[in-house]
């Protein structure tokens, strides 16, 4: 029978384990398990372990010891003998480690693992685990020798090895190459180094696993910056010496959140940047997660933080609208107007408006030219009306009536409603290419009819949205209580959290009353951003989520652009992917 395959961690990987005692558990409330181990030298292949030395202790007094000898199957080599004077008579009656593992498993439940020099001994220890079919119970792990690293200079200790710290210590227990002593003595060396974490203000376990990791002279200097902070959803600010919002950001738990930039886990090099010229970090409650998504986008487009990448400036969308004369052509503009009948959008950048655009011509017979054309005089005919793509308006081969019927009006209806007359012709003309093996046109085709796709499937749910004057709607939390909101024309206008036990119907009739005034407006947008309607749109189409009161239907047209959906879903996978359009 195969064996699981064991790999052994680094320090990172192995402290962060998310089982045993809780991140903000003081250190003297935490029960530790110091071990230490021999062995016969070599990898770890899940033998080779001569003997296991362990010790229970909390709060400076120790609870527990298990120690024993363990017969590793193979010779001992000389040398190890030499150093643990560990010899193979001592281990001929010991027990495998197999039949060790148990007990040893049951001493160390609910613990924190310490060694000196971890990756050695739990690399053994897990490997161990997996040869012979145990699980790894995944506990928190502290290495004091990472930790000394931190604690103590040069100057104090010319080295970390366990001899020379508990020498520095003047530790009752120094280590002799053997488990029990060598596990005694690193529980002296880890109190000693707990007394020295009270002047870099750790005092958790967290605090203490994080502090032991490679973090950097700014991350520790401002790790007060997160004291004190809510652990509920909101938002967070990074604010610099002169209240500039340096980076604003969002969590489900405040604190954890912001204290994870102070750790070793943050390795970005604008964020550390960040960190080094912030002063104070301001954090702002939220009821719930959605409001804090929220309130992040519209602190973030209102204040743009120069570390924010994302969602800095919202306003910065193009539009394609058809043009208000006698023969309309596409127009790629900033903002609609309340005048503009027939557009698609937003689109997040000029590039995707562009494709788009270039689907509706390929499908529909809209001019191209930007001439503003008259009912009384003609233009001389571009070369497109030559080639059939275009129905010549200019020269007035087309009535104004035709042209509204086979292009207009068919650019409409695509938009708000069924888009078939852009997609069928774009479908067959991917077709036809592929069938002529002209994939590489194909492909150009496809990723046009994904842009139209994805900007139309956007608008119509945004539509559906912006049209109701208010919605009220409810999801429950874990503990029972209720996630409350009410959105107007799109717009977030209240929340509120009814917690287990209290009335949600109140509390919803509390947020309405005190709940933001939105009149309507033009488009799918009028009153908020497409990513915060959105948001609120994900928040809504959880299977979870109640709608309490609507004023009016929430509906999307039944012949639609989302059903169009896993099309759309199968062209940008067949665009990622590099497949022929002939698998479209």
């Amino acid at each position: 029978m195969a064996q699981p395959e064991y790999v052994q961690g680094t320090l990172d990987v192995l402290t962060s384990a998310s089982t045993g005692p809780r991140d903000e558990l003081p250190l003297h409330d935490t029960t530790f398990v110091v071990v230490d181990l021999e062995t016969t030298g070599g990898a770890p292949d899940g033998g080779g372990i001569t003997e296991i030395g362990a010790v229970k202790v909390r709060g400076g007094e120790e609870l527990g010891v298990l120690a024993t000898l363990v017969n590793p199957g193979t010779p001992i080599p000389p040398f190890i003998t030499v150093l643990t004077g560990i010899t193979q008579a001592m281990l001929l009656p010991a027990p495998p480690i197999e039949q060790v593992l148990p007990s040893f498993l049951e001493f160390i439940r609910d613990s924190v693992l310490v060694a000196h020099n971890a990756p050695y001994d739990v690399g053994f220890l897990k490997a161990a685990c997996a040869r012979h079919g145990y699980p790894w119970p995944n506990p928190r792990v502290l290495d004091t020798a990472a930790l000394a690293r931190r604690v103590l200079t040069r100057d104090e200790v010319p080295n970390r090895k366990l001899a020379t710290l508990a020498g520095y210590f003047r530790t009752p227990r120094q280590p002799t190459h053997r488990a029990l002593d060598d596990a005694q003595a690193t529980v002296d060396v880890l109190h000693g180094l707990i007394g020295r974490l009270g002047g870099h203000r750790v005092h958790t376990l967290g605090d203490t696993i994080e502090f032991a990791k490679a973090v950097s002279p700014a991350q520790r200097r401002k790790r007060h910056l997160a004291e004190g902070l809510p652990r509920v959803p909101g938002v967070y600010i990074f604010r610099a010496a002169d209240d500039r919002p340096l980076y604003v950001g969002t969590s489900v738990d405040v604190a954890t959140r912001v204290r994870s930039y102070f750790t070793a886990a943050e390795k970005r090099a604008r964020i550390s940047e960040m960190i080094a010229a912030a002063e104070r970090v301001e954090a702002v409650e939220c009821a719930h997660a959605l409001e804090a998504e929220v309130r992040e986008l519209r602190m973030i487009a209102a204040h743009a933080p120069p570390y924010n990448r994302r969602s800095k400036y919202p306003q910065r969308v193009v539009w394609l609208k058809l043009t208000a004369e006698a023969y309309p052509r596409l127009s790629m503009v900033k903002a609609i107007g309340g005048g503009d009948e027939a557009y698609l959008g937003p689109f997040t950048s000029r590039r995707a408006a562009e494709l788009a655009a270039a689907a509706v011509h390929d499908a529909l017979p809209l001019r191209q030219c930007t001439h503003r054309l008259s009912t009384r005089t003609t233009l001389p005919a571009c070369a497109l009306a030559e080639l059939g793509r275009c129905a010549a308006p200019c020269e007035h081969r087309v009535s104004v009536a035709e042209y509204e019927r086979r292009a207009v009006a068919a650019f409409r209806r695509a938009t708000v409603d069924d888009p078939r007359a852009v997609v069928d012709p774009l479908l067959a003309r991917i077709e036809t290419l592929a069938a002529g093996r002209r994939y590489e046109e194909a492909a150009v085709v496809r990723g046009r009819l994904a842009a139209l796709l994805r900007a139309a499937v956007r608008m119509q749910r945004l539509l559906g949205l912006a049209r109701i004057a208010e919605l009220s709607a409810a999801r429950r939390t874990p503990d029972g209580g209720w996630e409350l909101v009410v959105v107007r024309h799109g717009r977030l206008a209240g929340a509120g959290l009814a917690p287990r036990g209290v009335p949600p119907r109140a509390t919803l009739d509390t947020v309405k009353a005190t709940a933001e005034t939105v009149r309507p407006g033009h488009g799918p947008v009028p009153n908020a951003t497409a990513e915060e309607s959105e948001r609120i749109l994900s928040w809504l189409e959880r299977p979870d989520t109640r709608l309490v009161e609507l004023s009016e239907p929430w509906a999307s047209p039944v012949r639609g652009a989302a059903r169009f959906r896993d099309l759309l879903v199968k062209a940008e996978r067949a665009s990622s992917a590099e497949l022929p359009p002939e698998r479209l």
